[in-house]
């Protein structure tokens, strides 16, 4: 029905997967940090540094992350815009915002945060010179708007780098497979207390668009050269795009 969408792989109306998504989130808030080094064998820090890597931030930038989580990206990329820059935390989850706000406070580092939807992002046109999103596109409920939001706020030649899992290489999905869904939600209910919550990680990871996909959707959003970078046989994909 054109009112749904995937919550992993239930259908549910539109109206309620922010909702749904939040829910996730408060639940594992307490012990995302921990989790994402012992689901990803700490490879998560790896990307997240080629991510930061990809985005190019300059020392005098202005650069938001979106859907910024515990702050990990936030951090690495307030060291580069130093000194004269801005990094701004952007996040649904009032929550994981919080998380990250203090985390950065923790660090010395002062930053504005503002708990906004994707989709709706309330910042000027042409504001930004960078975007990020770290692991938080699949989650949102339309992609698309999500995407055409971010490039919105890009400055002519500003980039937009997405973090995210993808499709992996073939010959590997059958053992990605029985690691997703029977590995995770393990994970979960002996970590934080909620298989639940990382089942749906599994889905959702699933049920996202795959890296050449995604390309064709963040061109669509109004970005040129964009490219794409596999990370670990595709498990996980940088993307990289510039407003035109």
């Amino acid at each position: 029905m054109k009112d749904e969408i995937d919550f992993g792989f239930e259908k549910v109306p539109k109206a309620e997967k922010a909702a749904r998504v939040g829910e996730v989130f408060d639940r594992v808030a307490g012990r995302y940090d921990l989790m994402n080094d012992l689901m990803s064998l700490g490879l998560h820090r790896a990307w997240k540094a080629f991510a930061i890597a990809i985005a190019r931030p300059r020392a005098g930038e202005r650069v938001l992350d979106v859907a910024a989580g515990s702050g990990d990206l936030a951090q690495a990329l307030a060291r580069r815009v130093a000194p004269g820059g801005e990094v701004w935390l952007a996040d649904i989850n009032l929550q994981m915002l919080g998380r990250g706000r203090d985390r950065m406070l923790d660090a010395g580092v002062l930053t504005s945060a503002v708990q906004c939807d994707a989709e709706r992002l309330p910042f000027p046109s042409a504001y930004f010179d960078c975007v990020t999103v770290g692991f938080g596109l699949r989650n949102m409920t339309r992609k698309d708007a999500a995407l055409a939001e971010m490039a919105r706020c890009l400055k002519p030649g500003g980039r937009l780098v997405v973090l995210e899992f993808s499709k992996v290489w073939k010959p590997l999905e059958k053992a990605y497979d029985l690691y997703s869904f029977k590995v995770l939600p393990w994970l979960g209910e002996r970590v934080a207390g909620d298989a639940a919550a990382y089942r749906y990680l599994a889905e959702s990871i699933r049920m996202h668009p795959d890296q050449a996909t995604l390309a064709q959707m963040m061109e669509s959003a109004g970005l040129s050269r964009v490219e794409f970078f596999n990370l670990a046989a595709g498990v996980v994909a940088v993307h990289r795009g510039y407003r035109l």
